[in-house]
């Protein structure tokens, strides 16, 4: 029946195949690093010991596999402000996140090459990742201020123009 997901799309993936993108996914993000856009796929399914089959599996182009790379990383960002305020006081937990952040800013600086590789080019990534860091300093900031760990007048994004105020 059309429009109707198949059992098989609906299955979580295999704890092994799970492993094996999250290790290619690792792997390519130090390879993009090193070598940007054109790293050899076929030495990155090496690398994380899988074939280029199953490399082929995960992320059928060049393209699939950088933009994974890069929401991957989106991804952790958000979790770790989710993480940290569970488990560390409000200032903490925002001064915590921001040094990951930077960290963020710094690896995406060194893959910008590869993420600017994208068809439909880099600004079509970004969009997705700008309502998930943005989310995670709204929420970092206004526990913090109703903590009374920071004034209650803080405007974060106050003086961000809308093309520059967070780095994507």
């Amino acid at each position: 029946m059309p429009g109707k997901p198949s059992k098989h799309s609906e299955r979580k993936p295999r704890t092994d195949a799970q492993r094996n993108r999250e290790r290619i996914l690792e792997v390519a993000k130090a390879a993009f690093t090193r070598s940007g856009a054109d790293a050899s796929l076929d030495d990155i399914a090496k690398q994380a010991g899988v074939g280029p089959g199953t490399l082929y599996r995960h992320f059928p182009t060049r393209d699939a596999l950088i933009e994974a790379v890069y929401h991957t990383e989106v991804e952790k960002l958000a979790a770790a402000q989710r993480e940290l305020s569970a488990k560390l006081s409000p200032i903490e937990a925002l001064r915590a996140w921001m040094m990951l952040f930077v960290d963020y800013i710094a690896a995406k600086q060194i893959i910008a090459s590869a993420l600017n590789s994208v068809g439909g080019g880099p600004s079509r990534l970004y969009g997705s990742s700008r309502v998930h860091v943005i989310g995670a300093i709204d929420a970092l900031v206004k526990t913090a201020m109703n903590s009374g760990d920071i004034r209650k007048d803080l405007e974060p994004f106050a003086k961000c123009e809308p093309a520059t105020s967070i780095p994507e």
